[in-house]
Order: C-alpha cells, then sequence, then structure tokens
C-alpha cells in the first residue's frame, strides 16, 4: 500500500462518510466493460467540484490490490453487478493527482521528473525483489514489473490538464507533458485502463493529439457516462424529499445542464443547499467573478452581444468543433462560447447545438460579473429591472413603458430592433428582476398560439402572473385583444391566482414603446 501505487480505500471511505451521498458505483461497470479492450483508455472533463475526484477516489478503493473493498462497496450499486467480483482489488493502480506535481514553480522538466522518481521509489518498496532494467525509466520499470508479476497496471490520474493552467502560455512544455503521457500509456502491454478526469477535453494541435487513443467524455457529449456528469432528477427528487426540501426551487437554481439530453444538477451546489439549508449561489461562489470576466471581455464576432441574449434567456447557434482545448487560443466567439461550456458556465443542447444559461445560478453570476465590469448601459439595466417589476405589479403602464424605453435607448449598442424577436430579447432581459419570485416562459404554447412571455409565480410567492404580449408597428391594445382572444391564460391550468395581461407595442416610426396592463382574475 503506497501513496501512489496501490493507494487504500481511505479517500473513498471519506465521501461515503459524508452527510449526502449519491450511490454512482455503477459507474465502475462501464470501466469494467473497457479494461483490457481497445477502448481502455478514457479521459473524463467537465466541471470543477462536478464530483471527479470522487469518482477517481472510488475506482482506486475498487481496483487498487492496496485494500480489501468488499465490505466497502457490499451495501452499494455495483456489488449487484455480474462483474463486480471479477475485478475487486485485482489490480496494480497507479493513481496521481497531476496538481502535486506541476505547478508554475517548477520547470516541466523537473515536475516529469518527480513524478517518475516517486512512482519508482514505491515500485523499489512494494517489490523488493524486481531486478530494475539497466536504463531505470518509469515505462522500462513497469514493463518489468509486468513482464515478472504479470498483474497489469490500471492508471487513475486526476486533474490531468492542470498543466494548461499552470502553464497554459508554454507550448513547448504543454508538449512535453503530452508526449510523456503518451510514451507511458500508449500501447503498453501493462496498462489495463487509464482513467484520466479534468476540465478541458485532451489539447489538439491541429487536427492531430498525443493523446489520440482516449476516448473523450465531456459536457458536449458524454455517452455512455452522461448520468455520472452530476445529479439526476430522479436522484435530487429522491434528496429533496429526503430533507424536505423543495424540488421546484432546487431546480431553479442548481438544474439545467443538458448533457446528452439528461438533466444534470450541480452536485456542490445541491449538497450546499440541503446540508446548510437555503438556496443560494454556492458553486459560483468558489471562484471570483474575475474568472468569468476574463472570456466574456473578449468581443471576438460580437461575442458580448451574445452573452447579453443569452443572459436575456435565449439560446445561440454554436460550433464546437475547432475549439483547441485549452484556454488561450480563441479564434472565434465560439472557441470562448465552447470553453465556457466546458467550465460549467453554459451548457449545450447537442441536438440544436445551441448554448444557454443553464440555471438561475449561473444566471447571477453572469449578472454579478457584468455588475463588476465597466459595463455600464447593461449594469443600469439591470439595476431598473427591480423599477419595472414594481410599475408592472402596480399596474402603471406609463412608467412601464417609459422604462422600457430607457432600456433600449441606453442599450442600442447592444440589442438593436429588428423584429419582434429582438423586442423579445428587450423585454426579456428588462424584467430580468422578476426570475426572483417567477419562472419565466417564452413562446408558452397555448394551443391557439403563443403567448411571447409568461411570468408564473413560483410557490408560496404572493404575485400575479404576468401574461406579455409584443407587438410590432401596432398598438398595445391589439396585444391585449389578442391574448384575450386566442385565450392565452387558459395554457395556465395549474395556476389559479391574479394575472396581469400585458400589451407593449414598439413603433419604429415614433421609436417609442407604448404598454397597456389589465387585471383579471382566472
Amino acid at each position: 500500500m503506497g501513496i501512489f501505487l496501490n493507494p487504500d480505500n481511505t479517500n473513498f471511505q471519506k465521501a461515503l462518510n459524508s452527510k449526502i451521498y449519491v450511490d454512482k458505483t455503477e459507474m465502475i461497470r462501464l470501466t469494467n466493460e473497457i479494461i483490457n479492450t481497445e477502448q481502455q483508455y478514457v479521459c473524463i472533463s467537465r466541471p470543477r467540484r462536478f464530483g471527479k475526484s470522487m469518482a477517481a477516489n472510488m475506482l482506486v478503493a475498487y481496483y487498487s490490490r492496496g485494500c480489501d473493498s468488499r465490505e466497502l462497496f457490499k451495501n452499494y450499486k455495483i456489488a449487484n453487478d455480474a462483474s463486480f467480483e471479477q475485478h475487486l482489488n485485482q489490480y496494480n493502480v497507479i493513481h496521481i493527482n497531476m496538481t502535486r506535481f506541476i505547478n508554475n514553480k517548477n520547470s516541466m522538466d523537473e515536475s516529469l521528473q518527480y513524478i517518475e522518481e516517486d512512482i519508482i521509489d514505491e515500485i523499489r518498496e512494494e517489490m523488493p525483489d524486481l531486478v530494475m532494467p539497466r536504463r531505470i525509466t518509469l515505462v522500462n520499470v513497469l514493463d518489468k514489473a509486468y513482464a515478472k508479476y504479470k498483474v497489469p497496471f490500471i492508471f487513475i490520474i486526476d486533474e490531468w490538464d492542470c498543466v494548461f493552467r499552470e502553464h497554459k502560455d508554454n507550448e513547448t512544455a504543454q508538449r512535453d507533458y503530452l508526449i510523456f503521457l503518451r510514451d507511458l500509456l500508449k500501447n503498453q502491454s501493462y496498462v489495463a485502463l487509464t482513467y484520466m478526469t479534468g476540465i478541458l477535453p485532451i489539447k489538439k494541435y491541429g487536427d492531430h493529439s498525443a493523446l489520440n487513443m482516449f476516448t473523450e467524455i465531456c459536457m458536449t457529449y458524454a455517452e455512455p457516462f452522461s448520468e455520472y456528469t452530476g445529479f439526476t432528477e430522479s436522484e435530487v427528487t429522491e434528496l429533496c424529499n429526503l430533507y424536505g426540501k423543495s424540488y421546484d426551487e432546487m431546480k431553479r437554481w442548481y438544474d439545467g445542464y443538458d448533457v446528452d439530453g439528461i438533466a444534470i444538477y450541480n452536485p456542490k451546489s445541491v449538497v450546499e443547499s440541503l446540508t446548510r439549508g437555503k438556496f443560494q449561489n454556492f458553486w459560483t461562489l468558489t471562484e471570483t467573478y474575475k474568472a468569468l470576466q476574463e472570456y466574456i471581455v473578449m468581443n471576438f464576432d460580437g461575442l458580448q452581444d451574445t452573452i447579453i441574449k443569452l443572459l436575456a434567456g435565449e439560446r445561440h447557434k454554436v460550433d464546437i468543433s475547432n475549439f483547441a482545448n485549452d484556454m488561450v487560443t480563441f479564434q472565434s466567439a465560439d472557441d470562448v462560447l465552447t470553453l465556457l461550456i466546458h467550465l460549467g458556465y453554459l451548457t449545450y443542447d447537442a441536438e440544436t447545438e445551441e448554448v444557454f444559461i443553464p440555471n438561475y445560478e449561473i444566471n447571477e453570476q453572469f449578472a454579478s460579473t457584468i455588475r463588476n465590469m465597466d459595463w455600464s448601459e447593461v449594469t443600469q439595466l439591470l439595476k431598473r429591472s427591480e423599477d419595472l417589476l414594481k410599475a408592472t405589479l402596480n399596474c402603471d403602464a406609463k412608467t412601464v413603458a417609459e422604462l422600457i424605453e430607457q432600456c433600449h435607448q441606453d442599450n442600442t449598442s447592444i440589442l438593436s430592433y429588428n423584429d419582434e424577436n429582438s423586442l423579445s430579447c428587450v423585454i426579456s432581459l428588462a424584467y430580468y428582476a422578476a426570475r426572483k419570485d417567477y419562472f419565466m416562459i417564452r413562446e408558452l404554447p397555448t394551443g391557439k398560439g403563443y403567448a411571447d412571455i409568461v411570468f408564473l409565480p413560483r410557490k408560496n410567492r404572493n404575485v400575479p402572473a404576468l401574461v406579455i404580449e409584443l407587438k410590432w408597428n401596432q398598438d398595445a391594445d391589439t396585444a391585449i385583444q389578442q391574448i384575450k382572444q386566442k385565450q392565452y391564460t387558459d395554457s395556465l391550468s395549474e395556476y389559479s391566482g391574479n394575472i396581469l395581461l400585458v400589451g407593449i407595442n414598439y413603433d419604429k416610426k415614433e421609436k417609442q414603446h407604448t404598454c397597456l396592463i389589465e387585471e383579471v382574475q382566472k
């Protein structure tokens, strides 16, 4: 039992000892299926605090010969799988957390030397009768060990991509590191499985990668590991029932990550919310706003316009194919948006090839970041949003029209009207403050058309529902009549309180907004 070679199961035991542990042990079935196959290399990338290290520790506990984990796993799902006994504690496991070795204080040559020396030292201790090769390198020593004992090695490498953060501008160091991993792992008979975790997919140089033998599992395509990316809806529902917490609020705050069509929740935030008894920003507080700011200030191809539209609740088409899988090589807005997917600030719908902001927690992080930037027009719009909501609830149509007018005038450089969809974007952003108390639904199907924007009160909120209809070069009264004639309010079948009908028109010729508000009882 060592630190790097054949560790024990202590770290995974800590996860099981925690107040909340969600059983993800069935993931082991997937890794068992690829042992000693052409698919034995897998790289799992997903955002920070999404359970990557916990999963790595789980695999160490299961595969390592340095412990007996039968009792540890006996009450969990994997114990019922046919492959459980076959692979349990049967392998020489080498577990490396790369952040232990790679930092910006040491050169890459020094870091790689430390890795080799520390692992070779442990092999000497655990295999004292192994005759060392004449040329002592880690690859040669592993070859010798496998030839003598016929016990294959499983490599579990956590934070594999830290080099692209610590040496993000040093391409030579990055290449040396990738070549080290390639020589250590690729086409080596002693390797039965390699499982790497990180935030970024494997670095690409041109159309090639030094680690092209890996299957990449990431936030844009995670099959067959999709459900292990975070907490699923069923898992969160069970936790909310257990702790007596509102599932609707949990969903609003932390759901929204679309991973191959599966709704995934941020595990860090869900656990913090349940154990601390409140809903607030937890995951985003683990980094400063500057972590997001440095990317959204880049204005490739009108990136800032796109960010504003995303904040308004819109989706945006993105091409993820050219992303270089690092944090410095950006050629377009799509590259920046793709990085934000991998960092967890955006999510990706593979079917439509669109990105969007996943939940209220991340929405608030974007808004907070913008407030701390020199983005005065948008900051004023967000501040004015509270006044707009108050005027709407007071049925003060004149003030509503004036405030929307101001929002548009202050942000013409960012949001320009071209059609009703552009108007819808501005209105959605102008009502940003409403998201504290409402679900915002764009284009709500009603059976007789689509209501432009509906704000449906959340549970235990003493506010009326809002049905907003937008018109372009017509009049606000026409908007109100359309709501009534097409019976848009009938679509709010589970809501029984007051409803405000809000008609808003923009006259392009006069460049003015008008508004009418009527209150009805459903």
